[in-house]
Order: structure tokens, then sequence, then C-alpha cells
């Protein structure tokens, strides 16, 4: 699997308790992601965050957020992340998504022994 060297960057900010038919939102986007056969997914989990409605997420011990913040980053070309995003637009009711044009160095598998 190759990603241009020019590429999109798709990050979803969403919150670790939003679901979507059942299951973790999250899993839902990375496994459709892969489904898909996008370059590629990965899940970043917030100490601290807030949104729109300025309620405060947190990981501290005596304010424990069940909702930590997520970002979901993927790397692809400007074809498939733009065929993803309607089939995103249905999954999520709330977040927030952006789109940078990002240049890929390098996109390799580890070499193993």
């Amino acid at each position: 699997m190759e990603i241009p060297q020019d590429a999109l960057l798709l990050r979803i900010f969403i919150g670790e308790s939003d679901r979507w038919q059942h299951r973790p939102l999250y899993e839902a986007i990375v496994l459709r992601a892969r489904e898909l056969h996008l370059g590629g997914a990965t899940v970043l989990r917030g100490p601290m965050g807030f949104g729109k409605t300025s309620r405060l997420h947190t990981a501290k011990v005596l304010e424990l957020s069940m909702d930590l913040p997520l970002v979901i980053e993927i790397v692809e070309s400007e074809e498939k992340i733009n065929a993803f995003l309607p089939e995103l637009d249905q999954m999520i009711s709330g977040g927030l998504v952006t789109l940078e044009k990002v240049k890929v160095l390098h996109y390799r598998g580890q070499k193993r022994d």
C-alpha cells in the first residue's frame, strides 16, 4: 500500500464515551478505515481537553472524567480521504473534523529479522 508524497491528514476529535452502533466510536472509525484500505489510523488519548460546550474533561484523580478526549489521525491520498468523509459524517454526531495538507516523507513497514 502506498501513500502519495502529497497527502491529507484527517484529524477527528471525539470523546472516549462516544458510540456508534453499540461500540466505541473510535473503534468503529478505525475498523471502517481499515476495511476501506486506508493507509493507517492512530487513536491518541488526551489527558485533558474541552470542546464546543466548554465542559472540561480531565484525567486528574480528583476530577476523573469517564469521557477523555480522543484524536484519530489518518494520513492518505486526497481521493481516499474524500471517499471516506461521507461515511465518517454518518458516524459522528458531535466532535470536530479537520483536514490538512501534508508531505509524506516515509511510509514503511518495520523490517523483521
